[in-house]
């Protein structure tokens, strides 16, 4: 399946990048997908689209993300909003009305899925030990990158490991961001699991 931008930012914007990212999550055909960090929803839709492919209407997804909070890591990384097109600016402000970065413009994304979805705005350090993980088998994180966010974003999502699923994790090279790399590999380390590099870019959780 080719990975759509919709006219909207997305960090897997790298020739090849997002159509390897579907074929990942489509060799494990999971069924509830929790994705750590929306942001403008690209892959959100992508990978609904993936499920829905899959399964028909027998999906669900959930999205977490600040969706334009700030954060209260000052060493987190924020992403950068703001469109260089200029012809994306003016179909958001002018067009959409829309931040593109909200849960207004994501859900907007989202409709033709508005049954599979919800999406839920915070900060995943204090949401993610209130969320029931039993029923998810596919993490994909991409949230901060702080050390502290991603080792605490892998400790509450290693309950999906133990329903047999998988955590994918990006950035793991990320070289602005070494705390991505740390946080996971003592995550790995500690729990005894196995990790998987795959494009230099993606870490694959599963256990041993």
């Amino acid at each position: 399946m080719k990975y759509k931008k919709y006219f909207r930012k997305t960090s897997l914007k790298q020739e090849g990048i997002g159509e390897h990212f579907l074929n990942e999550i489509a060799s494990m055909k999971p069924k509830n997908f929790l994705e750590i960090g929306v942001f403008h929803g690209v892959t959100a839709r992508n990978v609904c689209e993936l499920l829905h492919s899959i399964h028909g209407n027998d999906f669900k997804y959930v999205g977490l993300d600040l969706f334009g909070e700030s954060s209260e890591n000052a060493n987190e990384v924020i992403p950068n909003t703001k469109f260089n097109n200029p012809l994306k600016k003016i179909y958001f402000e002018y067009i959409l009305r829309q931040d593109p970065y909200s849960v207004d413009a994501v859900t907007y994304l989202l409709k033709k899925f508005e049954k599979n979805i919800h999406l839920i705005k915070g900060n995943s350090n204090h949401l993610l030990k209130k969320m029931d993980m039993s029923q998810i088998d596919y993490v994909f994180l991409d949230g901060g990158h702080a050390y502290e966010t991603v080792k605490n974003d892998l400790h509450y999502s290693k309950a999906v490991l133990d329903n047999d699923g998988t955590i994918l994790c990006d950035d793991y090279n990320l070289s602005q961001a070494p705390g991505v790399k740390q946080a996971i590999d003592e995550f790995v380390t500690e729990n005894s699991l196995k990790s998987e590099i795959i494009f230099e870019r993606f870490a694959k959780i599963e256990k041993n």
